[in-house]
């Protein structure tokens, strides 16, 4: 039977933990289908409600508006992402191997993972990458930071730009770097399905997964090499 965990999330993200309830946890599961499907844009609570025949108030009571849903979304994202290279990475005593595997969990293409039933990791991933970049392009990115919305992206920056320093504790740019490649590893992927001349990958998704580690690998490696 599969061990069922639960994330830590910043409380501010939301109004009620989605992940203590089954109203909570079906808006966050019909949600990512639905903003997958639809977009953000198309997106509404009234049509979350009708998914998970309730009401929009009751969805009001978890989040404040779609913008937090998305930010919440995201976050649980990073946040898995972050647990699953500790976990991965955790008994592995080279540094440039800690590495190498951090990197490939951040390119591969996400599969459903039974320790968080509620979550299609496939779609949310598909979702950050066509989506992420609205939960800080806004005019309230300051007041967001601030209350902590972006720590699990913070973190997840952190915990990678440390195995930067790990190999080479000289070399000045890891947090930029590491920035850099968690979304270059996301906005290669939708160039090559929606703007291929921004990139050097093929639009079939069998090879632009491996292509983008390649990538991710070959601009880290080469940048923090002594």
């Amino acid at each position: 039977m599969a061990t069922l965990l639960k994330l830590h999330m910043n409380e501010n993200l939301y109004l009620k933990d989605p992940q203590d309830t089954d109203l909570g946890r079906k808006i966050v599961s019909c949600s990512i289908q639905l903003i997958d499907e639809l977009g953000l844009e198309a997106f509404t609570f009234k049509k979350l409600s009708l998914e998970i025949d309730s009401t929009e108030a009751s969805i009001y009571r978890y989040f404040e508006n779609k913008h937090k849903l998305l930010v919440y979304l995201i976050t649980w994202y990073w946040t898995w992402l972050e647990y699953r290279i500790e976990f991965e990475t955790n008994n592995i005593q080279n540094d440039l191997e800690r590495l190498e595997r951090a990197l490939q969990l951040i390119t591969e293409k996400k599969c459903y993972d039974n320790s968080f039933p509620d979550v299609d990791e496939t779609a949310l991933q598909r979702i950050v990458i066509n989506e992420s970049d609205k939960t800080y392009l806004t005019k309230q990115v300051d007041m967001d930071n601030k209350i902590g919305l972006f720590r699990g992206y913070k973190s997840l920056c952190n915990g990678i730009a440390a195995m930067v320093k790990a190999i080479n504790p000289d070399y000045p740019y890891a947090h930029s770097l590491i920035s850099t490649c968690l979304q270059a590893a996301h906005q290669q992927v939708f160039f090559a399905e929606h703007l291929p001349s921004l990139t050097d990958y093929s639009c079939e998704l069998e090879e632009v997964y491996p292509r983008n580690y390649s990538f991710i690998r070959h601009l880290v490696i080469n940048a923090i090499q002594k």
